[in-house]
Parts: structure tokens; sequence; C-alpha cells
């Protein structure tokens, strides 16, 4: 991959806390403990239903940052986990703060390394959601980036689904995908789309350079308005009769080969 020169003076949209939210299961809590204790409310257990250890860390966890523990019954947590499977604790967090997009890029500069991001276009399911930040956190990305509308956003459903990793992957939101592309393309990055009807095989291009991967909405890929700010286009070649994948799954098949051509997952 190419180097592009970086333009300064892109416009960004400003990152801004939600309103409190409730963050269900062992994993999660604790992520959310050791990752940022002072933005956790407090802590919600069923008497009895944590394992003794994970109940410990999470005891010991909450009295050193100085957060109350309320035992509850059963049905309150699940009142507050909508109907997810919270294995006994719930914990209440600060609405969540999004970065703004340059901090992604700082995390890389941070690093050492040549800026990964991921951005999805349209993402509805919290589910993908989660398994998306949990594979860009894993395999080396340094951040995320969402739309701020017609798109989820980070629920207590996503904080499960990531198994934690939201307390850990920088998350940005922004009011345009179109126009944070182009902001990322100002900043040296190249673009490229997970698309079904790409030309270029995923093996085939190198990823090793300043890169922004594009994943598209469930069904409906990415929107053709979007495609056109991209440099290029990869498929994800594939068998069987099936004629497309999951969107998380295409975003872990994705960052792991970028993470394959840069010698390992950067952290």
């Amino acid at each position: 991959m190419r180097e592009r020169s970086p333009k300064a003076g892109s416009d960004r949209e400003r990152g801004s806390p939600e309103a409190p939210r409730y963050v269900y299961g062992i994993n999660p809590a604790l992520e959310a403990l050791r990752a940022h204790p002072d933005a956790v409310e407090r802590i919600f257990l069923v008497d009895g239903q944590v394992a003794a250890k994970a109940a410990g860390e999470l005891l010991s966890r909450a009295r050193d940052a100085g957060v109350k523990v309320e035992k509850v019954g059963k049905e309150r947590l699940n009142a507050m986990a909508e109907g997810g499977v919270h294995q006994g604790v719930v914990a209440e967090l600060r609405g969540f703060q999004y970065v703004d997009l340059e901090d992604v890029l700082a995390v890389a500069k941070a690093r050492s390394q040549p800026p990964l991001v991921v951005v999805l276009d349209g993402i509805q399911d919290p589910h993908n959601l989660g398994a998306i930040i949990r594979s860009a956190h894993a395999l080396g990305a340094h951040g995320v980036v969402l739309a701020k509308d017609r798109a989820v956003q980070v629920t207590g459903t996503v904080a499960k689904a990531s198994a934690g990793a939201v307390e850990y992957c920088a998350i940005a939101r922004v009011t345009n995908i179109s126009r944070a592309l182009e902001e990322l393309k100002e900043a040296g990055l190249w673009v490229a789309a997970a698309d079904i009807e790409g030309s270029e095989p995923l093996w085939s291009a190198r990823l090793d350079g300043p890169l922004a991967l594009v994943v598209g909405a469930e069904g409906a890929g990415v929107r053709e308005g979007v495609l056109k700010h991209c440099d290029f286009r990869l498929r994800i070649p594939m068998g069987g009769q099936v004629g497309s994948l999951n969107a998380s799954v295409s975003a872990a098949i994705l960052l792991y080969e970028v993470a394959r051509q840069r010698g390992r997952p950067a952290r």
C-alpha cells in the first residue's frame, strides 16, 4: 500500500456522554471496573448467583473504587438487562463517552503504528456491533467509527456482545460517514470497503499501510453514496451457496487479514 500524504485542518464531530447506562454480565461489569472504575456508579448483585471468584473480584474492585454494591432480586436485574443474560450482575455506568475522530488517530500515533480504523455504515444489530468492536480490539484496530443516526449506538447489549471490549476500544460517533471518510483520507489513510461486488479479492490487496475498513449494514451492505468515497472495494472470496456473510464475520475476516499482513495484532 502506497503512502497518502496527510492534510491538516479537518472538521470533526465532538464526542459527548450519553445518559446513564446499564452493563450486564460478569465480564462486561468486571471490565468496566478494571478500565474505568470512576465511570461506575453502582454494582447490583443477585446474592448467591455470581461465582465466588468473580464475586470476590467485583466486590474488591468496587470497594477500592468507592462504588456502592447493592444486593437485589433477580427480577430487578431482569428488568435492568431488558431480558439479556446478566449472570447475576449489572453495573450502572455514566453515559458512554464517545471520542473524536482525531482521537482514534491519536491512538495509532501514540503506538507509532499506521492507523487502522473500522468504519461502520448503518449497523443496526447490537450483537453485530458488539462483535465487531470485540474483533477490532482483539485484532489491532485503533478505533471504530459509527454514525450518530440510523445506526445502533453503544448499549448494554453491545457491551455484553463485545465481552467488555467497549471499555478499551476508542469509539467515535459522527454525523456523516462520507465526510468522516474524507477526513480520514485527508489524514493520510486509504479507504477500503467490504463489497460483495468488489473486483479485488481480499488477499490480493496490500493492507499494511494507514487504512480505514468500511463495513456496511446487515443485508444492505455499504451504501453506494459511501462507496464513492472509498479508494477500493474488497471482495471476500467464498464457496458454497450462501452469497454473503454476517457483518461482524466480514469485519473479523478483514481485520484478521490486515493483522496477518502487519505481522501481528497491533498492541
